[in-house]
């Protein structure tokens, strides 16, 4: 089985030439911290090693042995992750790699989200299961930053931040999935300000593990008398050992692992069963206020949703390289053009199948470390108004990059499957994994049809799509830049943009008038405008790429990458970008048969 090979040239590429560091480490914030192109490079160097020396070696292993529960001593259970995780994330820990995007008042090292975006990335591509543990920590510690008191920050940020512990969400229960207002848990109020939480949570990852000494969980749970609906959550912090007087891990607090799921991917992840409550209620602190827990824990979320598409993304890298290797080793048939067996790379449809995964992956990076640009500039820019534009950019393309990079991620794994041929259904050539730890992508922080509805629904009808608009406007001022362009190739992928953003425009207009008139309507075509999106802003990052490929080799530059860089543009465009003609033809039809079938149709 391949090891996992970091793509730190198209990763500087994106982050260089397209993203433009230089601006976003000119960020007062990131002044602060001594960023600058120099030290994001050599940081995505070291990044690189350990995600191809220490992370990838222990994949299969967490996909062979996965994590294991057994019962604890004291009655309860306990999970044990698979060999060699816990010795990598004390290496991981000691190297500081969970304070890399942290602030700096509680240990962090305060550098730009666009580079903890590609380091995410490897991480990811590395080693799947691994990287659960890291995003929901950020998660957590960006949830406490942002609603907890200056009690619970000082107490538990600087070990978060450290990753000297970890953190989780609490959300889902057996009766409450994508539907939140159904949630049971409760919280009853002690007479020192603290909680008592009663409850079940499932499919809670990392809710249990052997690699850090305590768990900071972050508990979605109702208060006695509040009202029903999600307006009745309050979120609280609950740790697996509450702390004594000297702040260190003591007692075992009264949450349990009652079991973990069996899964068809991510083995190496523990996704967990919690009981809170089985003898006196677990202890919780409230974050923030009484009644605003979800819109705390969406900070989370939403976090958690951009940290998801960066996960496909890192999976969708793994599967072409494994699938590009195998291409070039495996001899089959002729090319009727050399008498002997050659290489399954020159088969025609095998070519179309790595340059579909390639251009198609070179596209999601682009727009995920766009969005990671945006993140910071959201955050740090000195003028409000960039901040508010910028904030109002992510999130619009953060639903598109969360439902389009998965969906496409499931297809691109399963096209390099495809190359395998016979070879990729058998596990030992390591391949599957990928489909099969990519495949809870679309699913988990939200499935592709919520993306969807956010899309259709709250984020074009807030503003009337005017957010929307000023984004097409920004595209087609660079398709036409594109188009003007010397290199002729550029050219070629302007005209085809245009076609793309013709459907956009169109596709957009209609689901706008859907949601308006009969939301059930524009809930059916939800998805593939979703989709429409993703493949047009896909595009439009890659002609931009291909763009600045082309002016530095008109300038000279020897690099073959810029070559590379310009052909899997021109491919994007000719073969991915038609599929928004389609893609629009479904959004704009009226037809009402779906909603009027009878369920037993179904």
């Amino acid at each position: 089985m391949q090891s996992y090979n970091p793509p730190i040239r198209d990763i500087r590429f994106v982050i260089h030439e397209l993203v433009g560091a230089a601006s976003i480490c000119a960020l007062p914030a990131y002044r602060a911290s001594e960023c600058d192109p120099a030290l994001i490079d050599a940081v995505l160097d070291e990044a690189g090693k350990f995600a191809g020396e220490v992370l990838s070696p222990l994949n299969a292993i967490g996909d062979r042995e996965g994590a294991r529960w057994q019962p604890g001593s004291d009655g309860t259970g306990e999970v044990r992750t698979a060999p060699g995780f816990p010795e990598a994330y004390r290496r991981f820990v000691e190297g500081g790699w969970m304070a890399l995007p942290c602030a700096p008042q509680f240990g962090g090292q305060g550098l730009p989200r666009l580079l903890a975006t590609a380091v995410s990335e490897m991480w990811k591509g590395a080693n799947l299961s691994f990287s659960h543990v890291i995003t929901l920590t950020h998660g957590a510690i960006e949830a406490l930053t942002i609603a907890g008191s200056d009690e619970l920050k000082a107490t538990y940020l600087p070990r978060l931040v450290s990753g000297e512990w970890t953190g989780t969400m609490n959300i889902t229960e057996p009766q409450a999935g994508s539907d939140l207002a159904a949630i049971a848990c409760r919280a009853e109020p002690q007479e020192d300000g603290t909680y008592r939480i009663f409850g079940q949570k499932i499919f809670i990852t990392y809710g249990d593990h052997d690699i850090a000494p305590n768990i900071v969980h972050l508990v979605l749970a109702r208060t006695p008398g509040a009202p029903p609906g999600v307006k009745g959550l309050s979120l609280f912090l609950v740790p697996k050992f509450i702390l004594d007087a000297g702040g260190a891990p003591g007692a075992r607090n009264d949450v349990h692992c009652a079991s973990i799921e069996h899964k068809l991917g991510v083995h190496g992840s523990p996704t967990t069963t919690l009981v809170h409550g089985d003898h006196g209620g677990s202890l919780g602190y409230l974050i923030g206020e009484i009644g605003r827990g979800l819109e705390i824990m969406f900070v989370m979320m939403n976090s958690a949703r951009l940290s998801v598409g960066t996960e496909s993304l890192g999976v969708a890298q793994y599967a072409w390289q494994m699938a590009s290797a195998y291409a070039r080793e495996r001899l089959q048939g002729s090319d009727g053009k050399s008498g002997g067996k050659v290489p399954i790379v020159r088969h025609p449809d095998v070519r179309r199948l790595l340059m579909t995964q390639r251009s198609t992956t070179e596209a999601i990076r682009a727009l995920a470390y766009t969005i990671a640009g945006l993140q910071d500039v959201a955050h740090h820019a000195e003028d409000a108004e960039e901040r508010q534009r910028a904030h109002r950019r992510v999130e619009l393309l953060t639903p598109i990059l969360k439902g389009w990079s998965t969906e496409s991620a499931v297809d691109l794994t399963s096209m390099a499957i495809q190359v395998f041929g016979g070879m990729g259904f058998v596990e030992e050539t390591g391949i599957a994994q990928c489909l099969r730890d990519v495949r809870i992508t679309p699913i988990y922080e939200g499935t592709t049809a919520i993306q969807a509805a956010d899309l259709a629904g709250r984020k074009l009808a807030r503003d009337g799509g005017e957010t929307l608009n000023a984004f097409l406007d920004e595209m087609r001022r660079d398709r036409a830049a594109m188009r003007t362009a010397d290199d002729p190739t550029v050219r070629a992928i302007a005209e085809e943009l245009a076609r793309s953003l013709d459907d956009a425009a169109s596709a957009a207009d209609a689901i706008r008038q859907k949601m308006t008139s009969d939301p059930a309507a524009g809930l059916v075509v939800a998805e593939p405008f979703l989709r429409l999106m993703g493949t047009t802003v896909g595009g439009w990052l890659m002609g931009k790429a291909a763009r600045v490929a082309a002016a530095a080799l008109a300038n000279g530059a020897d690099d073959p990458f810029y070559a590379e860089k310009l052909a899997t543009a021109k491919f994007y465009a000719d073969h991915v970008l038609p599929r928004t003609a389609g893609l629009a033809m479904t959004v704009r039809s009226d037809d009402g048969l779906l909603l009027a079938l009878a369920d037993e149709v179904f």
